[in-house]
């Protein structure tokens, strides 16, 4: 009995969207997906941190469970010219991002440099998950250049790199960590 874990229907280097149309596994809209799936993963080991704090582990939960949905509205193929609107996101989970950041933001100590990514294991971890963010943002714009897109999935994406910078220095200062700020030219012997 063959096991249910591989099909060998990729092995050609194609694989199925949603529908059962396949395409190329270098495509455009795989990559999107396959980067939102590799974003997801990414703060799997974010909110497994015995340091994140329970607010965010469950902010990050929620994340995950709309970015699976985005995901499946990526993995669907579209017609030309027609942009499907992504069920799993609205105006509202725009404004609860924006609340969210708003919330970690009042909780953190102001501060007027740019910050390098690190500090304490988690914040690094989130630094790393808000560039993954990004380039998933990326992604989702190269494919949005082939195939209609919903804007409001670039918005989302677009917050939640906003959300993780701030859930860095959130989670620094709460574990009393100092932040690890920018010196211009600071090993330059002129």
């Amino acid at each position: 009995m063959k096991s249910n874990l591989y099909t060998g229907t990729g092995d050609s280097g194609t694989t199925s969207l949603v529908g059962g149309q396949r395409i190329s596994k270098c495509s455009a809209r795989l990559e999107a997906y396959g980067t939102v799936d590799e974003f997801s993963s990414f703060l799997g080991v974010v909110s497994s941190s015995e340091k994140c704090p329970e607010d965010v582990r469950l902010q990050i939960l929620d994340i995950q469970n709309r970015l699976f949905d985005v995901g499946c509205y990526l993995a669907t193929g579209v017609e030309k010219d027609v942009v499907p609107s992504c069920n799993a996101l609205d105006g509202d989970c725009i404004e609860c991002l924006e609340h969210w950041i708003d919330d970690l933001d009042s909780r953190t100590p102001k501060i007027r440099a740019f910050v390098l990514p690190g500090g304490c294991q988690l914040a690094a971890h989130f630094h790393v998950a808000r560039t993954v963010c990004r380039r998933a943002e990326r992604r989702i714009l190269a494919l949005a250049a082939e195939d209609p897109v919903d804007p409001l999935v670039l918005r989302w994406f677009n917050r939640l790199s906003d959300y993780l910078f701030i859930a860095a220095r959130y989670v620094n200062h709460v574990n009393g960590v100092e932040e690890l700020v920018w010196k211009p030219n600071m090993n330059s012997n002129k």
